[in-house]
């Protein structure tokens, strides 16, 4: 059962709120309404925050001469009949939404077309979020603003003076919450284009939230993403290593992405208490006084005899003079007797 927090970026874009974990469903359904809802229950089980999906309407966004990214559907002639194999109805997308709220989890879908922004508005979704191919679709950008639902802009084929023209639009259109997502557009993403310091250079340079949309089919860039303060991870979801889709090579199965969850709150808690070194010693004093070692004496010395090298050694518990001390009590002379093995204590020392 899905243990996300009510409090995420998504459910309230503050500076302060923790990050918002999506799996990103896609494809990864292959057209089976019934693969679509197992995959929310998968998801609702590993723990994230939010689903998307993808919502495509091949007459509204596609023509039959739209060319193959890579060739990997035998079923679909054309990427156009993989498109519109690819489509649900309005009504099976209000029953995917449904099925998201009762796990408890955020419903979001890319649109990839004006209708398909004006369906997901009918039915009701808790963000926009804007396909790295979609950034320069203005009069979808304006839409989505007016709606004044956050607004997630994927950065993964844009350089930072084309997510500036973006994010103008959408300042002037409604000013909505807006996170932008470092992505890198490879399937799987190598580890040296995965490319977190970006995440960095967007925020400074475009002065908004950050996140990652990654494809490294790995936990590892989202973790470093949470410590890098991401308020958005998004990362492919897929039931098995096996199945069917171009999504599978750069997609985290359900019990990576439970992972990548632990971590990730893992991370978090360890950025809301940064340690003090000095206040972490008070803390520790009864530790400290179990396992650290005091000054004691290997044989039993009177009063007035003076402690030197032979008869000076460190033994625990730390309860007594401690053996940083051990310069200071060289050649001291005692106070009064004390017995072998006795941790030392001030009133021993002349």
């Amino acid at each position: 059962m899905n243990q996300q927090s009510t409090q995420t970026w998504l459910h309230a874009p503050r500076d302060d709120a923790p990050c918002t974990i999506i799996a990103e469903i896609a494809q990864a359904h292959d057209g089976s309404l019934g693969t679509a809802h197992a995959m929310i229950d998968a998801a609702a089980e590993a723990g994230v925050d939010a689903v998307k999906f993808q919502t495509h309407i091949a007459e509204a966004e596609s023509t039959p001469g739209e060319p193959w990214r890579v060739k990997f559907s035998p079923q679909d002639a054309t990427r156009y009949d993989y498109w519109k194999r690819m489509e649900f109805t309005e009504e099976q997308w209000a029953g995917l939404k449904q099925h998201a709220e009762e796990k408890g989890l955020l419903f979001l879908s890319s649109p990839f077309s004006m209708q398909a922004v004006e369906l997901l508005q009918r039915i009701g979704v808790a963000a926009w979020k804007v396909a790295s191919g979609e950034v320069n679709n203005l009069p979808m950008l304006r839409r989505m603003a007016a709606t004044g639902l956050p607004v997630l802009l994927s950065s993964g084929m844009s350089d930072v003076a084309e997510l500036a023209d973006a994010l103008s639009i959408l300042r002037a259109a409604g000013d909505p919450p807006v996170c932008v997502l470092q992505c890198t557009s490879s399937y799987p993403t190598p580890p040296e284009k995965v490319g977190i310091n970006a995440m960095q250079e967007l925020r400074q340079r475009l002065g908004v939230p950050v996140g990652l949309s990654d494809h490294s089919a790995t936990i590892f860039p989202g973790l470093i993403a949470a410590w890098e303060g991401a308020k958005v991870i998004e990362v492919h979801l897929t039931l098995s290593r096996r199945a069917f889709g171009p999504d599978v090579v750069a997609s985290l199965t359900v019990e990576e992405m439970a992972e990548l969850v632990r971590g990730v709150r893992y991370v978090q808690a360890m950025r809301a208490h940064p340690l003090n070194k000095d206040a972490m010693k008070d803390e520790m004093e009864q530790m400290r006084a179990t396992f650290m070692k005091s000054l004691v004496l290997t044989r039993p010395m009177k009063a007035g005899e003076v402690i030197t090298e032979e008869v000076l050694d460190a033994r625990k518990p730390g309860t007594g003079i401690s053996v940083r001390r051990y310069d200071e009590v060289l050649g001291r002379k005692l106070a009064r007797d004390v017995d072998a093995l006795t941790p030392l204590q001030e009133e021993d020392l002349q």
